[in-house]
Formats: C-alpha cells, sequence, structure tokens
C-alpha cells in the first residue's frame, strides 16, 4: 500500500518529487475516523427500534459522543462533571477571540440538557445514576417482544381497591396525584390509580405542562402521560457569547399543548413502544397553543408527530379522561382511537368529564347569540308571551310603547339566567354518557373504581395481543393469502368466543369472562392457530394451482419440487406416512 502520492518534476536543474497526498502508513488518521463514527450513528439509531437502548452519562461526552447519547435516545446525566457537547469551551473562545465561556456545563450541563429534554434524569452521583439505570430496566421486558417483567404488590398495595384522591371542580392540582395518590391535610394518604410508589417520572426538566413517566398497575409495569393544569414556566437561558441577549421566563398555560410539550408527548409514546410498554394517558388538554410564536415555534409539526407515534404503537393504548377534566378540538383529534384502532380504546370519568370541539361557553356564544336567546325567551316566558298577544291587539300608541318598554325589561332581566341555559344546555352535548352513545369513547368509568376496572382491562388486552400475534403469525405463509390485520384476527378470536356454549356477545365485553375463557381454552386456541395455518396453507397453494395460464404451470412445477426436495430430506417412516397422506388426500 502507498504511504503517500508523489509526481516528478525539476527543480533549480535537479530532478525531485513533489508530494500530493499524504496516504500514511497507519490507519485512522482522519476521515476513516468519521466514516467509523457514522457507521456507529446508523447502527445506533437502528438500535432504538431493536432493542432496548440507554445511555448514562457519567463524563465529558463530545462530538459524535454527544450525537450518540441522542441516538439512544434514553439518557441519564450525572450532574457534575458530566457535560455532552459539540466543541469544547475553549475552542469556542478561541473561535470568538474572547473568554465568552468559562465551562463546559454552560454547554452541555444538566441545566441545557435536562431542561431541553435530552437528559431523561439527572442524578447526583455514579451510584444514583446507576440505580436509576437499574431502576428503568426493571420495567422493560428482557427482549423485545418478550413478557412484561410484573412483580408481586403484595405487601405494598392491593389490585382491586378504590381510588381515594379525587380531584376538585374548577381547582388546579398536581396531576402526580392522580397517579400516585397523596395525603391529605389530615396526614391520611389517599391513594392513586397506580401501585403505592412504582412511579418514576422521566424528562421532568422539559415541558413541564405535560407528566411523563413509568409505573405498573397491579404490578404490570406501564408508560403515563398526563396534564398538568396549572400554569408552568418554559426558561430560556441567555447565551455569554450574545451581550444583548437575556434570559426568558414564558408563562405557559396548564391543559394546553405547546412546542415543546407536543414534542415531549410525541417522544415519550415512541419510548415507551420501543420498551414494549401498555400506555395510559390521563388527558385533559383544551387544545393546542396557536398564537404566532407558537406557530413560528412548529406547534403544527409537533402535533402530528403524536399521531404518528400513535400509527406505529403495538401495546394497548388507553386514552382516560379524568374526573373534571376535558378534550376538546384539535387535542381530540390527536387523541381519537380511530387512529390506530387496532390498539386504541378512550374511555372518560362517568360523569364530570368533558369531549367536544369547543368548550361550552364558546359552543353558546356560537350557537346561542343574543337574538337567538331573545326567540327562545318569547317562546318559553309566560310573561312575555302575554305581552306579544297583548301587542298584537292593542292599537293605542301610548299603550304600545309601554308595552315594549315592558317586553325589553324583560328581555333584560332574562338575558343573564338565560346565558347560563344556554352554556348549560351546550355542556350537556359533551357528557360522558353521549360520547359513549355516539361511539367515540369505549365505556365511561368510575373514577373511584377506575385502577380495578382497568387493571381487568389491560389484562384481557394482553392475553388478547398475545393470541393475536400468534393469529397473525399463523396467516403468513405467502404471497398469494391476503395476511391479517389486527383488527380482522381480534373478529376472528370473537368468533370462536361465541362458537364456545354458553358464551354470548355481551360476555365478549366482560374482561374476566374473557380472559376466564383463554385460560380454560388454552390447547383448544392452540389447536385453531394450527388449523389457520393449515387453512391459509391450503388457501394459497390453491390459488396458485388454479390461477390459470404461466402463474399456474411455474407455480404447480414450484410446488411439487417443493415436495420432492423436502421428501429427500425425510427419513423412511416419515417418507411413508407422508405418501399415505398423499394417497387419503388424493383417493389415488
Amino acid at each position: 500500500k502507498d504511504e503517500l502520492n508523489a509526481v516528478p518534476m525539476t527543480l533549480d536543474g535537479q530532478q525531485v518529487y513533489k508530494i500530493t497526498d499524504i496516504i500514511g502508513s497507519e490507519p485512522d488518521l482522519g476521515v476513516e475516523n468519521l466514516k467509523g463514527s457514522g457507521l456507529i450513528a446508523g447502527e445506533t439509531s437502528a438500535a432504538y427500534n431493536d432493542i432496548f437502548t440507554m445511555t448514562v452519562v457519567l463524563g465529558r461526552t463530545v462530538g459524535i459522543g454527544a450525537y450518540l447519547v441522542r441516538l439512544g435516545q434514553r439518557t441519564i446525566q450525572k450532574t457534575t462533571a458530566s457535560p455532552i457537547i459539540l466543541t469544547g469551551y475553549q475552542a469556542l473562545n478561541k473561535l470568538m477571540g474572547c473568554d465568552v465561556y468559562s465551562t463546559n456545563d454552560q454547554l452541555g450541563g444538566p441545566g441545557i440538557m435536562y431542561s431541553n429534554g435530552v437528559s431523561h434524569l439527572a442524578e447526583p452521583d455514579h451510584l444514583r445514576a446507576v440505580i436509576a439505570a437499574v431502576e428503568w430496566l426493571s420495567f422493560v421486558p428482557s427482549s423485545r417482544g418478550g413478557l412484561l417483567p410484573i412483580t408481586d404488590i403484595r405487601g405494598v398495595d392491593e389490585i382491586e381497591r378504590p381510588i381515594e384522591f379525587c380531584p376538585s371542580p374548577n381547582t388546579p392540582y398536581d396531576p402526580r396525584y392522580l397517579i400516585t395518590g397523596c395525603e391529605n391535610e389530615d396526614g391520611k394518604w389517599l391513594s392513586g390509580f397506580f401501585d403505592k410508589g412504582s412511579f418514576q417520572e422521566a424528562l421532568s426538566g422539559w415541558a413541564k405542562t405535560v407528566v411523563i413517566g413509568r409505573a405498573r398497575l397491579g404490578g404490570i409495569p406501564m408508560g403515563v402521560i398526563a396534564t398538568e393544569n396549572r400554569t408552568a414556566e418554559a426558561i430560556k437561558p441567555a447565551d455569554p457569547a450574545d451581550v444583548k441577549a437575556s434570559e426568558a421566563v414564558i408563562q405557559q398555560a396548564g391543559c394546553v399543548w405547546f412546542p415543546n410539550s407536543a414534542y415531549k408527548t410525541a417522544q415519550a409514546i415512541n419510548d415507551f413502544r420501543t420498551e414494549d410498554l401498555p400506555l395510559i394517558i390521563f388527558a385533559n388538554w383544551r387544545g393546542f397553543s396557536g398564537g404566532q410564536r407558537d406557530m413560528f415555534d412548529e406547534v403544527l409539526k409537533y402535533g402530528s408527530l403524536i399521531v404518528d407515534a400513535f400509527v406505529a404503537y403495538e401495546q394497548p393504548v388507553f386514552v382516560f379522561i379524568p374526573p373534571y377534566a376535558e378534550i376538546r378540538g384539535g387535542a381530540w383529534v390527536v387523541l381519537d382511537a380511530s387512529i390506530n384502532a387496532s390498539v386504541m380504546e378512550m374511555y372518560a370519568s362517568k360523569g364530570s368529564a368533558r369531549g367536544g370541539v369547543l368548550e361550552a361557553n364558546g359552543a353558546a356564544s356560537v350557537k346561542y347569540r343574543t337574538k337567538d336567546l331573545i326567540i327562545t325567551m318569547h317562546r318559553l316566558d309566560d310573561k312575555l308571551k302575554s305581552l306579544d298577544a297583548q301587542l298584537k291587539t292593542t292599537e293605542d300608541t301610548g299603550e304600545v310603547v309601554s308595552i315594549k318598554a315592558a317586553i325589553s325589561d324583560r328581555e333584560k332581566s332574562l338575558l343573564p339566567v338565560y346565558e347560563q341555559i344556554a352554556v348549560q344546555f351546550c355542556d350537556l352535548h359533551d357528557t360522558p354518557c353521549r360520547m359513549k352513545a355516539v361511539g367515540v369513547i369505549e365505556n365511561d368509568v368510575e373514577w373511584r373504581n377506575a385502577r380495578t376496572y382497568f387493571f381487568w382491562r389491560l389484562r384481557r388486552k394482553l392475553a388478547e395481543f398475545d393470541l393475536r400475534k400468534k393469529m397473525i403469525a399463523a396467516a403468513d405463509v405467502g404471497r398469494g393469502v391476503k395476511a391479517l390485520t389486527p383488527l380482522e384476527a381480534s373478529a376472528i378470536m370473537k368468533g370462536w368466543f361465541l362458537e364456545t356454549p354458553g358464551m354470548t356477545a355481551a360476555m365478549w365485553s366482560d374482561d374476566k369472562v374473557m380472559l376466564q375463557w383463554m385460560a380454560e381454552s388454552n390447547h383448544l386456541l392452540e389447536d385453531k392457530v394450527i388449523q389457520l395455518t393449515r387453512d391459509c396453507v391450503v388457501q394459497e397453494v390453491y390459488q396458485v394451482m388454479t390461477a390459470g395460464g404461466n402463474t399456474a404451470v411455474v407455480g404447480t412445477s414450484g410446488i411439487v419440487e417443493g415436495i420432492a426436495r423436502a421428501c429427500q430430506t425425510m427419513n423412511a417412516e416419515e417418507k411413508e406416512k407422508f405418501k399415505a397422506m398423499l394417497k387419503a388426500s388424493l383417493q389415488l
């Protein structure tokens, strides 16, 4: 191998060589390093969808190392001496010709990376970082598509227990209390939705109008997303390199998706998807922030990422509207179960949850304007109806003026009452009962009993999805037979359920009955999956051999050749059995 390239030339009458390229005698001197870095980056990006990826940053991470941290997505960063940077502060100072930065932490410390969502967790030392990593791993299956690590909660919590914490109407509260529970003013513990002490929050330093994390429901690990209903602050630090810059503190209202919180929601869904976790969302969004700044900051782009993340999800997803919460307009659109009907279901807290295009006040102001309210008054109010009748019959000018004045006074006195009635009337169109009646939610659930309901629903869905995967794999035998979709597999499963003596369509919706049927019919279901595979193979062969034309000729010869090759691998006993099977089937 040449170590350099040179061309001959004459210099001062002497024959010399001019070096044009230095290749070098050792590898890894220049751009080949970057090629290797690109290879690592590509493999890390692909690994995120194939395995569980996590980075624990315990020291300085520079250049491609910083990109690998982000490509692995899940990051735990030590709070001291562990910056994630592209270029060191000394190099930047030289570039700008003055000492602007004093440490690498100004560029990529937890104050930056934990606050912008690159780092999911920030821990004070090595030990706490490793403990956090192990706790995170405890929620994740040992391999992609594997069994969820279910823990025994006996002695810690009970599965079938009521939820004691309940929010109050029109009162801001910490949404984590829905998840974890809390102590009341008397020091008494009020239990939450998940197992006591199981919730592990992540990304809490970034986009604080959304809360995300992992928790356990009856020992089953789940991803959880909740809406912050209180006002939060987003702080943008001042860059020392810009002398005119100043720290910006932005107030963000609760129950609204902003660009950063929409992105956080989408990223959390993708993380849960690649961890094979079922997901529950405690939804309380009035919509997306659509002001000029947020539109410029790409709220539309990040909001659409939520839909993309749901479309790719494969485990059960429950969207639940908790007590005194609401989903409106565009927020409903990106959460609707029809986005991925094979895995998503929507629920609402019985009685107090709300959902609709506009809030009741907004709908009333559009649908029931003042002129419409006045028409309604004249239709319903006895006094106004009497005055209208008098106005029609009287001919005296003075009396007409008097009656019109009385009508105007009556209208003014009734208007505030009728405005409230209009709001209430619009509100009655947004109740859980109507949502269920029009088929946009699966069920309305009493909040106090929601833990028990969703535990059994989750167990049923996990068992159903496991059988469904086997059915889809069984039907995937060739190009001629259309592959089963998840919804088609569930429909076939329902048919098997209804074929069982004593089972009815109403029982299909009972999660405990469904789980008991699957347990008692385990061997029967395995036989049915095998029969499904056989039917699909039969259909594939039949379609090939009866296709007509060249397809049938080539397909038939291919089937015969395949059988011949398979026979060569059989022993004598297997060949005899196969021959007997052929004779019986073909009636030879």
